[in-house]
């Protein structure tokens, strides 16, 4: 048999197999990729979540408003990290004003502040202030201006509540307490105040 004969036999069958060689080759590479991807958790198995932030603000400002287009919420701040392994928000100087349905006007300030995942809870740490105004209520009794101040305060806003295991000092109208830790209620308007608490009572006009 010629050299030629040979070499064009040997063509016919390469391209005969080519293309089944392809596919095999093919097969194979998608096997090792298959083998060689990360493994995702399956249903059973819980996600890793990281614990350094998924995204961040700078010289931020967030508004919220009701159905009606009243605003609600005002915060501003100078950075803003979110963790996802806590679903937590940290800001840094944080600057927030708050309406309620009565229109009582509430300002939180500190040198950082923690929220949670709904913002039910707010924590300000450093030269922490909560600050609500004077209003009065439906049957015209006037509610005097309430203010906060301490290094640690926690407020509760679903409770209408703020606490602190930090030395605090109230301010309520012109009257003026301090106390090493306080427990406030708004909806009853009860101040707890434990540890050494001292107070200044202005008379009454």
């Amino acid at each position: 048999m010629s050299e030629s004969r040979l070499a064009r036999i040997g063509r016919d069958q390469l391209s005969t197999w080519l293309p089944a060689l392809m596919m095999m080759l093919f097969a194979l590479g998608t096997w090792w990729l298959v083998r060689s991807a990360p493994k995702f958790p399956t249903d059973g198995a819980a996600a890793v979540v990281s614990k350094e932030p998924d995204y961040f603000m700078n010289q931020f400002r967030v508004r919220d408003f009701d159905a009606t287009g009243r605003l609600t919420s005002d915060l501003t701040g100078v950075e803003g990290h979110h963790f996802p392994v806590t679903d937590t928000l940290e800001v840094k100087d944080p600057h927030m004003r708050s309406v309620d349905d009565d229109g009582r006007v509430t300002v939180a300030t500190a040198l950082r502040g923690v929220s949670n995942g709904d913002g039910s809870e707010i924590q300000l740490f450093g030269n922490a202030v909560i600050v609500r105004e004077a209003t009065k209520r439906p049957d015209g009794t006037a509610v005097p201006r309430m203010e906060f101040r301490g290094e640690y305060l926690h407020a509760f806003v679903n409770e209408d509540r703020v606490s602190s295991d930090k030395p605090v000092e109230l301010l309520r109208g012109a009257d003026r307490f301090v106390g090493d830790q306080l427990d406030y209620d708004n909806r009853t308007g009860v101040a707890v105040l434990k540890g050494r608490v001292r107070g200044m009572l202005q008379p009454a006009k």
